[in-house]
């Protein structure tokens, strides 16, 4: 009887115990939650400032083909968009901010997250040689050792591929926008049936 009522009272002590422990953390997730997504939120706006060209207006975040984009318009025209891209790296999704013209050129581009090995393909968001190499670019978003037009960093190549396939995911939604005339961000209205 003596060991029921041992078993019972370490159960009962137990379950306080993890009764205790979820209140304390669901208060916390309850209490950090608002500031987590304002900080969040903050990041995202600094981010889609730093990949578009100063003096338009950004809009609210727009949906198409699954992405996320901002349309950036001054004297109403769309003067270039920054689109939230991700493609898979080496260590794990890589999500960038892209700012992309209305023609496709790329404008500059910002690393929102990534999970890459530090010290190697870390670097794509730090090497200034290959980020400085996405402002005005317009042609082919492989790799140099696939032929295209990117340099890879070193040591990196599956980095460099996810960061050239999330910025040509980026020009290409743009590219492919119905709302807008690619070569002059002017609204376009379908009348055919």
């Amino acid at each position: 009887m003596a060991v029921k009522n041992s078993i019972l009272s370490m159960a009962l002590c137990l379950t306080a115990v993890c009764l205790v422990c979820g209140a304390v953390l669901g208060s916390v997730y309850a209490v950090t939650k608002s500031p987590i997504e304002e900080a969040a939120a903050a990041e995202a706006r600094a981010a889609i400032a730093e990949v578009l060209p100063e003096g338009g207006t950004i809009s609210e975040a727009l949906r198409a083909d699954g992405m996320e984009y901002y349309e950036s318009v001054a004297d109403s025209s769309v003067v270039a968009y920054a689109v939230k891209s991700t493609a898979g790296g080496f260590g794990g999704p890589l999500t960038l901010m892209v700012g992309v013209l209305p023609d496709g050129t790329i404008w500059n581009t910002k690393v929102l997250s990534h999970s890459e090995t530090p010290g190697l393909g870390a670097k794509c968001s730090s090497d200034p040689g290959f980020i400085a190499q996405w402002k005005g670019f317009k042609g082919n978003f492989s790799v140099k050792k696939d032929g295209g037009d990117v340099d890879a960093i070193t040591a990196s190549t599956i980095t460099s591929r996810a960061y050239a396939k999330a910025v040509a995911q980026a020009s290409a939604l743009v590219l492919g926008l119905p709302a807008a005339d690619a070569a002059t961000g002017a609204s376009v209205i379908n009348t055919e049936d």
